[in-house]
């Protein structure tokens, strides 16, 4: 887009985000040259007007070569080579040699080469558009005056903002009126919607879906959580993986190599071989087009994109093409356990009663923990509500520290706690067998009885994770190794281990030990990926080779502290971004060899002459730029094969 232009839709200087596919400039270029170039060819071969066909075929390549002959110019007066100046000499050599037509075409076709590279870099930004263009341009906001809607950046924190349904909700902040379902996929990818009360956290760009909220705004529009999207999607693009920076590397020193090339072509062949000097040097000519590295150089770049962008409509951020890459690459990905694998809550699994019922321990339990903030306390309450067992009355309630809780029930001391409470009732073999069984299953058990007697066992346990037995197995379906670090014990660690199905665990780290640990591993195996909260596992996810943070939406923290930011807490999307990795570095690969390759087999056929001017752009440049792209953009289809 030449010139300084104002965005109407976000009010920018030069906005490449919302740059129409074509200007009309582009259109017109492309039907006037490609007019002029088909009469030219008319006037040239069917008629006895040569001179008028030339003339038409040098307006033709003119207007549809303005740009690259001017480059090309003014790179070969500032000794500089570039592709600008092999399509410049080959065009100009063409006419020199008396064939206009194939001149004219090596730059209208090369103009359309040009077009679809600039569509392929210009698909990132329409990608961050469809993000940006999910959040309202207004929001309903409640004011002294009443109801009133203005646009979204003149809304304030702490303002109210109202969704009825059907609305996307306009700012992030915090439901204070009413209920209802979210539907959050713009941003975190996940199909159904969620529910949301009073206190709940909203975020800008997700939809209302059936029910009246009112909304008080946590943050401006610039920080809202669908803006930091747009950004990091942006940011990515500043990032090149380690085969685009060869790729970069090899076209840089590639030109002038092809140049000299060339013109050994146009010397050695007469002198030695007695070929017509014209003859070599339009194959020097042809060899100076389809040498052209069009298609290489986007081949790598325009598959990132489209797998950053893919990622991005399913909740998943990528900070860099590098990023992306890397994960396909590593052959170990390390999890932390609690929040990552596990939910980080525990829940009672097991009531075992001695002597008396299972809901008569629970009942105890329960009266007993009423009077206490534990996580354990918690669990026990909630299944206690859960299973309807009522809660009695507890009378010189008294907390012990390190061991438990103790209170009367209906005038009995009971007991709540370790088996170090228990010191009467700790050879008691009724219990024991049971209590060593459920803490061989990493389980925490917690002992209820009398001063004399063990009622019942309660085992708690942190719930796994729905869908993490299932991302271990397809990760090992894919030759990936699974390492588990957590801050618990070993035999906690080690339970939960086998039962998701890690290969290896490592317990009882400090933060610094899960650094270390993470050191060892990539000395162990190269590329490692860590998987954590992206809060307490900040230092582990910046010394990996990638740091993917989990369930990172609103959290800025988190944002910040990864490479890879998982907006929804959905453990699956680990073996997604591996996938995508995995599919995107393959298109990266078909691209570099299908270019290389044809590029390469038409070069051999221009230099024996069985290659025209025309055919070697048509071909070996545009028609390569097309199958390159078209093979980039199929990453984003969900049932993509990997095959051109």
């Amino acid at each position: 887009m030449s010139g300084y232009e104002e965005c109407p839709r976000c009010k920018a200087g030069v906005c490449e985000i919302h740059r129409p596919v074509a200007s009309q400039q582009d259109i017109a270029v492309f039907t006037v040259s490609g007019i002029l170039l088909l009469a030219g060819i008319y006037l040239e071969y069917f008629t006895p007007h040569p001179i008028a066909g030339t003339l038409l075929l040098l307006a033709a390549a003119v207007i549809s070569g303005y740009d690259v002959l001017k480059d090309g110019l003014l790179a070969l007066i500032q000794f500089q080579f570039n592709i600008a100046v092999l399509i410049t000499i080959a065009a100009a050599g063409a006419f020199l040699t008396a064939n206009p037509a194939e001149g004219a075409a090596v730059l209208y076709l090369y103009a359309i080469a040009e077009f679809l590279e600039e569509y392929a870099a210009g698909r990132a930004h329409r990608s961050i558009a469809s993000l940006l263009d999910i959040a309202p341009q207004t929001a309903r906001v409640r004011r002294d005056e009443g109801e009133v809607v203005v646009p979204v950046g003149e809304v304030r924190v702490g303002e109210t903002v109202i969704a009825r349904p059907g609305d996307t909700i306009p700012l992030d902040g915090v439901v204070t009126l009413g209920e209802s379902s979210v539907d959050q996929a713009a941003i975190t990818g996940e199909s159904i919607p969620v529910a949301k009360g009073v206190g709940d956290a909203v975020y800008a760009g997700t939809r209302n879906t059936d029910g009246y909220l009112e909304i008080v705004v946590t943050k401006p529009e610039e920080a809202s959580t669908i803006s930091r999207v747009v950004a990091l999607v942006a940011e990515a693009q500043a990032h090149t993986s380690s085969t685009e920076a060869f790729v970069e590397r090899f076209a840089r020193y590639y030109t002038p190599v092809v140049i000299l090339v060339a013109g050994l072509l146009v010397v050695v062949p007469p002198l030695v071989l007695g070929v017509p000097f014209l003859e070599a040097f339009y194959r020097a000519l042809i060899l100076l087009v389809i040498s052209c590295p069009c298609a290489l150089a986007i081949s790598t770049p325009v598959s990132m994109v489209s797998g950053i962008t893919t990622a991005a409509h399913n909740g998943v951020l990528i900070k860099g093409r590098d990023a992306l890459e890397a994960v396909g690459l590593a052959r170990v990905i390390v999890f932390d356990k609690t929040g990552t694998l596990t939910t980080g809550r525990l829940e009672v699994d097991d009531v075992i009663p001695f002597g008396v019922s299972a809901a008569e321990v629970l009942s105890v339990a329960a009266s007993l923990e009423a009077r206490s903030g534990h996580p354990i306390a918690e669990a026990v309450l909630r299944l206690a509500e859960e299973d309807a067992v009522p809660l009695r009355d507890v009378e010189e309630f008294a907390s012990v520290t390190g061991k438990g809780v103790r209170g009367r029930i209906d005038g009995v001391t009971y007991l709540l706690g370790n088996e170090s409470l228990f010191p009467d009732a700790a050879d008691d073999s009724a219990w024991r067998a049971e209590y060593d069984r459920l803490e061989g299953e990493g389980k925490t058990v917690i002992l209820a009885g009398t001063d004399s007697a063990v009622i019942g066992l309660l085992a708690l346990s942190d719930v796994i994770k729905e869908d993490a037995g299932t991302t271990v197995a397809d990760l090992a379906a894919r030759g990936i190794r699974t390492v588990m670090l957590t801050g618990d014990n070993e035999r906690v660690g080690e339970a939960v281990a086998r039962r998701i199905g890690i290969d290896e665990c490592h317990a009882g780290l400090l933060p610094e030990d899960k650094v270390a640990m993470v050191e060892q591993l990539m000395e162990r195996y190269g590329q490692v990926v860590m998987v954590g909260d992206g809060v307490n596992d900040a230092p582990a996810l910046a010394r990996a080779n990638v740091g993917v943070a989990m369930g990172a939406i609103g959290s800025d923290i988190a944002i910040e502290a990864a490479d890879i930011v998982v907006m929804e807490d959905d453990i699956s999307r680990v073996a997604y971004l591996v996938a995508l990795s995995l599919r995107t570095v393959s298109v990266v690969r078909q691209n570099v060899a299908t270019a290389i390759v044809v590029k390469l087999g038409i070069a051999a056929l221009a230099v024996v002459g069985m290659v025209s001017l025309w055919m070697a752009v048509a071909f070996g440049d545009m028609g390569l730029s097309l199958a390159v792209i078209a093979n980039a953009l199929r990453i984003g289809r969900p049932d993509a094969g990997t095959a051109l």
